[in-house]
């Protein structure tokens, strides 16, 4: 199942008064507007200074070259990054958090919620501009992981935030005290599970009243699929610079092209929300420590419980939907949906975990890089002995491959941080 280009729908609407911002303002309104599902993509932070990842010339992938990846998606491969991780440390120091205040599209997001509408945001981006936007935990699904937290690519133990931060910022590349594995924030790299998390709230989407997709192409999957989940009778709306998957082939289907704050503030003025959105806004000029959005994040995890059990908090009682006219599932039915709903998201991700798989070969040597352990103590010590030792034999075997020009590639590759 994919997201692919459908026919335009160039009939009617049937929800909706009309495509246009004030028929979304008024449905929005309405009672029959209670759950709103958003799917954020890149483009929602490129106004924060980030740049997103396939804009030619500007992107992230158009200006890795410097870096000298075998292709630039392979700085977010996980074999790869086992064989060298200078370049994703390389670029983390440019999108650490801490940086970079959130847009006006974050901000309406935590308006949506402030009115009790949103049911559940589910975002691409890994910068935690969500978060620092206040919109609450337990309503976003970040689907790619994000930098709030970090663990050992082996083992999985916790490392502290502060030393992840001090590494990066100085250009040293993270080992686990327990394993001596390599560390990384917990973004989900190609070859890796998405988190849990995405996988129990999916479902939600099947009760969604309005779907707002904004700043994304669609074209990262099984992120992409999402907007086929949502009812036949949800209207959706597209805010993107761009056309973007099959948004637009179904009656209600609103797409609304332009610079994503504008289209927003718009919006916002159309509900009455504008000076509203303009004072949260202003709020975000202090931004939050990296460490109170790992907390809220680690929050999130433990305390995220199965769908069915949120479907059931957030469903209308049987007797007062009956009285409205209104079609209810029954149990069993709503759990056989959610249970079909996330077999279509399990096959989604296996084929394109398939599709992503990269030999355990790729890439060069591993780099010459200064080891930082994460926790202090005999074990500490005991890891920092073994790889001294470790390098020594490497250095008695290598000794006569070695040259000066290799030398002068690692010293190089230190250089790059």
């Amino acid at each position: 199942m994919g997201n692919e280009q459908s026919a335009p729908y160039d009939g009617p609407p049937e929800v909706l008064e009309a495509k246009d911002l004030p028929s979304i303002a008024k449905y929005m309104k309405s009672p029959a507007c209670r759950r709103v599902c958003v799917m954020l993509g890149a483009g929602v932070s490129t106004a924060a200074g980030i740049p997103d990842f396939r804009s030619p010339g500007t992107g992230l992938y158009s200006n890795l070259q410097r870096l000298n990846l075998p292709y630039p998606e392979a700085v977010f491969e996980i074999n790869y990054f086992r064989e060298n991780p200078i370049p994703f440390y390389t670029l983390a120091r440019e999108l650490y958090p801490g940086q970079f205040r959130p847009t006006l599209t974050h901000t309406f997001v935590k308006l949506l919620s402030d009115h009790a509408l949103l049911d559940t945001c589910f975002t691409q981006n890994i910068d935690t501009l969500e978060r620092q936007a206040g919109v609450p935990g337990d309503k976003i699904v970040e689907a790619h992981g994000s930098f709030a937290s970090q663990h050992c690519i082996e083992c999985h133990a916790s490392v502290d935030g502060a030393t992840m931060r001090k590494a990066v910022e100085t250009g040293d590349i993270v080992r686990c005290a327990d394993c001596g594995g390599l560390v990384k924030p917990d973004i989900v790299f190609f070859g890796e599970s998405l988190p849990p998390a995405f996988h129990k709230t999916v479902p939600r989407l099947r009760s969604a009243d309005l779907l707002i997709v904004i700043g994304t192409s669609l074209t990262v999957h099984p992120f992409a699929s999402l907007t086929t989940l949502v009812p036949e009778g949800c209207p959706r709306v597209l805010i993107n610079m761009d056309p973007a998957g099959d948004i637009g082939a179904r009656p209600d289907d609103v797409v609304l092209l332009g610079r994503c704050d504008e289209i927003i503030r718009d919006l916002c003025r159309e509900l009455g929300w504008e000076e509203e959105l303009d004072r949260e806004w202003e709020k975000t000029k202090v931004l939050k420590p990296l460490n109170e959005l790992a907390e809220a994040a680690l929050k999130t995890r433990e305390d995220h419980e199965p769908s069915t059990a949120g479907l059931a908090e957030a469903a209308v009682p049987q007797e007062a939907a009956a009285e409205a006219g209104e079609v209810v599932l029954t149990a069993t039915e709503a759990e056989l949906e959610d249970a079909r709903v996330e077999a279509e998201v399990e096959t989604i991700t296996e084929q394109v975990e398939k599709g992503l798989e990269i030999s355990e070969g790729v890439g060069p040597r591993p780099p010459i890089t200064v080891t930082v352990v994460p926790e202090s103590g005999p074990q500490a010590e005991e890891v920092k002995e073994a790889e001294k030792d470790n390098e020594a034999s490497d250095a008695s075997r290598n000794a006569g491959d070695a040259s000066s020009e290799s030398k002068e590639a690692g010293a190089t590759a230190k250089e790059k941080l």
